[in-house]
């Protein structure tokens, strides 16, 4: 999927089992080098989705600067190309999904969660065509998504939680764009699909959308990644960048006519878009973040979460066993923000 003038979107393959990891003959990209290790900046990635556009205001607001944290702040365009930079060392910390973090770990990655930035919470949705009114209504019923994405996996764990499987429905694995378009057209009979192609499906007269991922908050969830060597060397680099997003945060609470500009300008849409798809995105508090790191029995619970979504990968032959995730998050800095 190539992308659109429509920017403000989930990009290309916001998908698991998808990362491509890229092997450096040399030539690692690197931020302006300075001989003092302190001067050297974090690499953070960040493409379009509403829950990483906070990463803009702390850049022009200068509050890296604020936090004493050199950071290079790198905007990709492929949200696929962010996954691969850091995969390939090309980056430090990424924002990506904890779909795709476990997927790159099932790959090889040794990497660290070390913060939450948000809950899609209504972007993400299964549509269907009138008279399918539940999900158990799908049995039988062709159904498109992009296989392996946040979405397929949406729609397999409602599937599961109505009494049924994939063998209950007819897949049709199509990109996004084009599963949305299908639907619209009236060639399959729902689709999973996010935001904006949420809008092109629901143009089909009738449709209607079964379930959205504000109905199972923590599904799909949006991090800040970094390679785990990168923190064991530089914790106190990270503490920062943590400290300066949540410095971010309360910006935003406390000055919205200040920073909404910056998010809509960085979202490439108009101001109403931006509030129409930003509503579809829950950003998590900090004490959200720190219950959000701690065992637990739902998708709220990040480890929780990451041992459904690996069941996921090894059952859609995604990954071949299940990756190790004992080093997967480390709670240290949300914990110590102050």
């Amino acid at each position: 999927m190539k992308r659109s003038t429509f920017q403000f979107r989930r990009p290309a393959a916001r998908a698991l089992g998808l990362v491509l990891l890229a092997t450096l003959a040399g030539g690692v990209l690197t931020a302006c080098q300075k001989p003092v290790d302190q001067a050297t900046p974090v690499r953070i990635g960040y493409s379009a989705w509403p829950g990483w556009f906070p990463w803009q205001v702390t850049e022009t607001k200068k509050l890296f600067t604020a936090a004493a944290v050199p950071v290079k702040l790198q905007w990709f365009d492929g949200y696929l190309d962010s996954i691969n930079a850091l995969s390939a060392g090309q980056l430090d910390c990424n924002s990506q999904t904890l779909n795709d973090t476990i997927s790159s770990i099932a790959a090889g990655a040794d990497l660290q969660v070390v913060m939450m930035n948000d809950f899609s919470t209504g972007n993400d949705q299964i549509i269907a065509a009138p008279g399918i009114n539940s999900i158990a209504d799908l049995k039988g019923k062709k159904v498109a998504a992009e296989e392996g994405t946040v979405d397929h996996y949406l729609l397999l764990m409602v599937l599961k939680q109505a009494g049924l499987s994939a063998k209950d429905i007819t897949f049709v694995p199509l990109e996004t764009g084009a599963a949305a378009a299908a639907f619209a057209a009236g060639k399959v009979d729902a689709a999973g699909v996010y935001a904006p192609f949420t809008t092109q499906a629901l143009k089909r007269p009738g449709a209607k959308a079964l379930t959205t991922s504000r109905e199972h908050p923590g599904a799909i969830s949006d991090l800040l990644v970094c390679r785990r060597d990168f923190v064991a060397k530089h914790p106190e680099k990270i503490q920062k960048v943590v400290n300066a997003w949540f410095a971010t945060l309360a910006m935003i609470k406390q000055d919205p006519a200040g920073t909404l500009p910056i998010l809509v300008e960085r979202s490439g849409v108009s101001e109403a878009e931006f509030k129409e798809y930003n509503a579809g995105t829950t950003i998590q508090t900090l004490e959200q973040n720190r219950q959000g790191f701690k065992p637990g029995n739902t998708m709220l619970s990040m480890p929780h979460a990451a041992e459904q979504i690996s069941v996921f990968l090894v059952g859609t032959g995604l990954a071949k066993t299940k990756p190790d995730l004992s080093h997967l998050f480390n709670s240290q800095f949300v914990d110590a923000v102050k």
